[in-house]
C-alpha cells in the first residue's frame, strides 16, 4: 500500500491512496470464511455453506466493505500520524476514466481533498479590554416585578367595568366582511388578557366593558400577530391561526381582576419562609436582589459575546472556504445552494472561533477534565428537575442519570463544548483587563 500527500497551497491538499491485491486479499478471504461460518442457505446446513458458494455469492459486496473499511482506516491513520489537522472530512474524488473488474486482482487508486485547519495566532494581554457590565434594576422594572409577585399571591374579584389590567372572560364569534356573524366561522369561549393587547388604540375599546357588551375585535392588530395567544383565545392549531384575517365579535360575560396581595407579614412569609422579612424596605431589597441575580446572566452572557465577536474578527485567518462549502453540500443533502449562501458565514465564524478556542486551549495547557464535565451535566439536570418539582432530586439518584445522560454520545458532546467554552471564557477573563460599569435594566436591554 501507499499513500502520499500533495499539497495544492496552504488550505488545500490532496491524499492519494494506492492499494493493491496483497493489501486486501487476505482480509477478503477471512471475512469470507466467517460469513460461510455464519450463513444460513437454503439447501445448505448452518454454517456448512461452501466458501466458493459464498464468495460466488456475495464475493464482490464483500470485497467492497474491506476496501471502503480499509481506505477509512488507512486515511485516519496517514493524518493522525502526520498530524495534519484538517476541518471538516476528506473528500472523496470522483475519476470516472479509473474502471475496476472487483474480483480480487484490481490495483486501485484513490484520492481524497482535504482541507487544511490554518496556522491560527492568538494572545491575550492586559490590553485587550472588555467591559463586565453591572445591570442595576430600574424602577419601571422593579415595579413591574413587584407588582407581578404581589398579583400572584393576590385574590381574584370580578369588577364591574373592566381596567386595563384585567382580564375579560368572553365569547368570540366570526365575522364576515359586512360585519355579520359569519356562519359556520369560528367560534370559542376564552379569556382576553388586556396585558396582552399590544394595540393601544384596540386596548381603549376593551377598557370600561361590562358584562353583556359587544364589540369587535382584529386578533391579528391587537395581538401583534402572535399566533400562540391568538391559537390559544379562539382554541385553534397555531398553523391556523396565523392565517385568520377577519374580525371577531366580543361578548363579554364576565370581567375578572387578580388584586395585588397587600404588603403585610403573611405575604413576606409566604415568599421568603418567617422572619426573613418583616417591612417593605426588606421585600424591596430582596426582588431587588433577586431580578438583579437573573441580569447578572444576561450581563455574562453579554462579556461573552462581545469576547467572542472581538476574537473572531480581530484574529486573521483564511479558511478553505470552497472546500468547505462542498464538504456542507455533501454532508447535507438536504442544503440549498441560497440556504448554503445565506449560512456560510456564520458557520465560518463559529468555525473560526473553534480554532481560537482550541489554540488556546493548547498554548496555555487548559485542562478540560470528566469531573467538570460531569458536575456541568449534573446541573443542567437539577436545574431542569426543579422546573417540575421544587424538592431536589436525591444526590445519589441524580448522579445515577447524570451518569445515563452522558452515555449518549450527543449529549456528552454538547456539555464538552459547553466546558470548554466555559474555561476558555475564564481564561480569557482571567489575562484581559476586564471593568465594571453599572448600568440601568431598561438602558443595557437597549444594548443587545
Amino acid at each position: 500500500m501507499n499513500i502520499t500527500q500533495e499539497k495544492i497551497n496552504d488550505l488545500n491538499a490532496v491524499v492519494k491512496i494506492k492499494i493493491s491485491p496483497e493489501d486486501y486479499t487476505e482480509k477478503v478471504d477471512k471475512s469470507i470464511r466467517e460469513q460461510a461460518k455464519k450463513s444460513n442457505l437454503p439447501g445448505f446446513r448452518k454454517g456448512m455453506v461452501p466458501v466458493a458458494h459464498i464468495k460466488k455469492m456475495f464475493g464482490r459486496n464483500i470485497l467492497v466493505e474491506e476496501i471502503n473499511t480499509l481506505l477509512s482506516e488507512t486515511l485516519s491513520k496517514h493524518l493522525a500520524d502526520n498530524k495534519v489537522e484538517v476541518l471538516g472530512q476528506p473528500l472523496p474524488i470522483m475519476d470516472d476514466t479509473k474502471e475496476y473488474k472487483w474480483d480480487g486482482t484490481d490495483e486501485f487508486e484513490f484520492d481524497y481533498e482535504i482541507g487544511l485547519a490554518p496556522a491560527v495566532e492568538v494572545k491575550i494581554t492586559a490590553k485587550d479590554k472588555f467591559t463586565q457590565y453591572v445591570v442595576k434594576a430600574d424602577a419601571e422594572t422593579l415595579a413591574s416585578r413587584i407588582k407581578n409577585i404581589r398579583r400572584s399571591y393576590g385574590k381574584m374579584t370580578n369588577p364591574e367595568v373592566s381596567a386595563e389590567d384585567d382580564v375579560l372572560y368572553a365569547d368570540l364569534a366570526q365575522l364576515s366582511a359586512d360585519g355579520s356573524v359569519f356562519e359556520g366561522g369560528i367560534t370559542s369561549t376564552g379569556s382576553i388578557r388586556l396585558d396582552q393587547v399590544t394595540d393601544k388604540k384596540i386596548l381603549k375599546t376593551l377598557v370600561g366593558l361590562k358584562k353583556d357588551d359587544v364589540v369587535e375585535l382584529d386578533v391579528q392588530k391587537a395581538f401583534d400577530n402572535n399566533e400562540v395567544i391568538i391559537a390559544k383565545l379562539l382554541n385553534i392549531p397555531e398553523e391556523e391561526a396565523k392565517e385568520v384575517k377577519s374580525k371577531f365579535q366580543v361578548t363579554v360575560k364576565n370581567v375578572n381582576r387578580l388584586e395585588e396581595s397587600d404588603l403585610n407579614q403573611e405575604f413576606f412569609d409566604k415568599l421568603f419562609g418567617e422572619g426573613v422579612v418583616t417591612d417593605e424596605a426588606g421585600f424591596t431589597a430582596k426582588i431587588t436582589e433577586e431580578i438583579e441575580g437573573m441580569f447578572k446572566q444576561d450581563a455574562d452572557r453579554k462579556l461573552q459575546n462581545d469576547i467572542y465577536t472581538k476574537l473572531t474578527e480581530s484574529v486573521k485567518m483564511e479558511l478553505p472556504d470552497e472546500f468547505l462549502r462542498k464538504w456542507l453540500k455533501a454532508t447535507n443533502e438536504k442544503l440549498t445552494d441560497a440556504e448554503l449562501a445565506e449560512g456560510y458565514d456564520d458557520f465560518a465564524k463559529n468555525l473560526k472561533w473553534t480554532l481560537i478556542e482550541n489554540k488556546l486551549i493548547k498554548d496555555n495547557s487548559i485542562e478540560i477534565k470528566y469531573e467538570d464535565v460531569f458536575q456541568t451535566a449534573k446541573q443542567r439536570l437539577d436545574a431542569q428537575f426543579r422546573m417540575y418539582s421544587p424538592s431536589p432530586m436525591p444526590e445519589d439518584q441524580l448522579a445515577q442519570y447524570t451518569a445515563t445522560f452522558l452515555k449518549e454520545k450527543d449529549n456528552a458532546n454538547r456539555i464538552f463544548d459547553e466546558v470548554k467554552a466555559i474555561k476558555v471564557f475564564e481564561y480569557i477573563k482571567s489575562v484581559a483587563t476586564i471593568e465594571d460599569k453599572e448600568i440601568a435594566y431598561n438602558k443595557f436591554i437597549e444594548m443587545k
